[in-house]
């Protein structure tokens, strides 16, 4: 399995989001100069990410988008199945029990069972990664947090 860039590109995006905004509303133009990610390429991948309800949105000066759960409740499987649709590595491969693409060796393919479970181990480890562990990894690898400056005061 390759993962395209707008899988890629979504996780390093939401982890953009959680580390330097936790909640709080972001805006496009940041996370496309911090990530230097195209600003139009962000857009439609946030589609997928608010249609899979990983993401929600604020019109006006204080807008942008933002984190529709708490960072450790969000995973990178979560990321990445709504930004590419599904996680096979191989398209003969069965998801709960489904084979809409199976090929003419269903059940008597041996490497069809290794697919499976590579799948199967593919989908554990993705599961059990969160926003939050990137983020707890960004700290440890010395990342600069960038402050909003629309919330910043001066007395």
């Amino acid at each position: 399995m390759k993962l395209s860039t707008k899988s890629r590109y979504g996780v390093r995006a939401l982890f953009d989001m959680a580390y330097h905004a936790g909640t709080l509303p972001v805006q496009i133009k940041d996370i496309s100069r911090r990530q230097k990610i195209s600003p139009r390429y962000l857009e439609q991948i946030f589609q997928d990410l608010k249609k899979a309800g990983l993401l929600k949105s604020r019109r006006g000066p204080q807008g942008g988008y933002f984190l529709a759960r708490k960072p450790e409740e969000i995973t990178a499987k979560e990321i990445i199945l709504a930004a590419e649709g599904d996680m096979n590595l191989v398209p003969c491969t069965k998801q709960n029990g489904d084979c809409t693409t199976c090929c003419d060796f269903e059940n008597v393919c041996v490497t069809q069972r290794l697919w499976e479970e590579a799948t199967r181990k593919l989908h554990e480890y993705f599961e059990a990664i969160t926003l939050k562990d990137l983020c707890d990894k960004g700290k440890e690898m010395g990342l600069e947090k960038e402050l909003d400056h629309r919330f910043m005061y001066f007395i």
